[in-house]
């Protein structure tokens, strides 16, 4: 597989202005309906079309392994990462669950797991056996970074032959808190003691531990972390290298992106530093409790839909939040007009 940057243009600023317009002529008080109206017109521009819809829907959850779990950086063994894609794929994880209540199509891939997995359902992306410790060296080699930028557009390839109007993107890895909030404070040019959090359960000493890693890596790679794309390659995971590629490859497509929590987001933090635009095309699912969270959304200056203290990962927020968005479209698409029910004040 061989990745490039590619060219992306914005949703139709014809459509998004039509349906802001058919907003306003609803039977209902001008913004009544609050963000669902906004929602609705932005999912309408994306795709092109007076009435969005959501009916076919598309799930990645991207699985890669972490150098730097030898630092123990995480509560749960590396071995977890092998366990849950079999979950994943025998259908009983969360996100397994969410994707049968919303009828969406689930595929796991294999971006890089410490050691090839036979499970059945099982897509093969993979950029090697795990990253390198960023500790010592850079997480992967340019080849390793663009293979798996790579497998998010293949995924994404896959999406849209299948005809998908939404794309959610989710994440497995032990460790990849760690990546991510590494990456966000390169990117940020922030410390750790305002990304780092406790993952999947670290203790008050767990995640002081974590941060004294973090600034281990970036004193390490210090001048090397000069732009989006390097960040990545030393501090990254390959399933976050992974969504990247898929978020930028789904802007590429017209395909709207439903982000979900923190290690998603640092993903589309790293898309939209690499191709500015791309960021047009992402709606944000929730506010996950991974108290880093919400420093890299002011960043993306973005405002998720939900908080309900969410911080499993795996896109199982955005998953959560497809009814809502379903419900925008509804309420866009068949409520009538003042005009239509002949109702005054139109």
């Amino acid at each position: 597989m061989s990745w490039k940057l590619p060219d992306i243009v914005s949703p139709s600023g014809d459509i998004f202005r039509q349906a802001l317009r058919r907003q306003t002529e609803l039977t209902k008080p001008p913004g009544s309906l609050g963000r669902l109206e906004n929602l609705a017109a932005r999912l309408a521009a994306m795709q092109g079309s007076g009435r969005p819809s959501l009916e076919r829907i598309w799930i990645s959850v991207f699985a890669g392994d972490h150098g730097v779990a030898e630092e123990g950086v995480s509560a749960f063994p590396q071995s977890v990462t092998r366990e849950m894609c079999r979950v994943f794929t025998a259908g009983g994880a969360a996100i397994s669950v969410l994707a049968r209540q919303i009828g969406a199509v689930l595929e796991v891939v294999d971006a890089g797991v410490a050691g090839p997995l036979a499970s059945p359902g099982l897509v093969d992306a993979r950029a090697g056996n795990g990253t390198a410790n960023f500790t010592r060296q850079p997480a992967m080699s340019e080849a390793q970074r663009d293979r798996a930028l790579a497998a998010g557009a293949e995924a994404v390839s896959r999406a849209k032959r299948y005809g998908a109007l939404l794309f959610i993107g989710g994440e497995m890895g032990i460790a990849n808190t760690t990546s991510a909030a590494a990456l966000a404070c390169a990117l940020l040019g922030v410390g750790p003691e305002r990304l780092a959090g406790p993952g999947t359960g670290l203790d008050g000493a767990g995640i002081r531990h974590k941060c004294e890693v973090i600034e281990t890596a970036l004193r390490v790679h210090g001048e090397a972390l000069r732009d989006p794309a390097e960040i990545l390659r030393h501090l990254g995971g390959f399933e976050i290298a992974a969504l990247t590629g898929a978020y930028l490859a789904a802007a590429a497509a017209s395909l709207p992106v439903l982000v979900d929590g923190f290690i998603t987001t640092v993903a589309a933090l790293l898309a939209v530093r690499m191709h500015p635009v791309c960021a047009e095309w992402f709606l944000y699912a929730h506010r996950s409790a991974e108290p880093g969270h919400r420093l890299v959304l002011e960043a993306l200056g973005a405002e998720p839909l939900i908080d309900l203290g969410m911080r499993l990962g795996e896109g199982s927020g955005a998953a959560v939040v497809v009814p809502l968005l379903r419900a925008a479209c509804a309420l866009h698409n068949e409520m009538a007009t003042f005009a239509e029910a002949g109702v005054s004040g139109g």
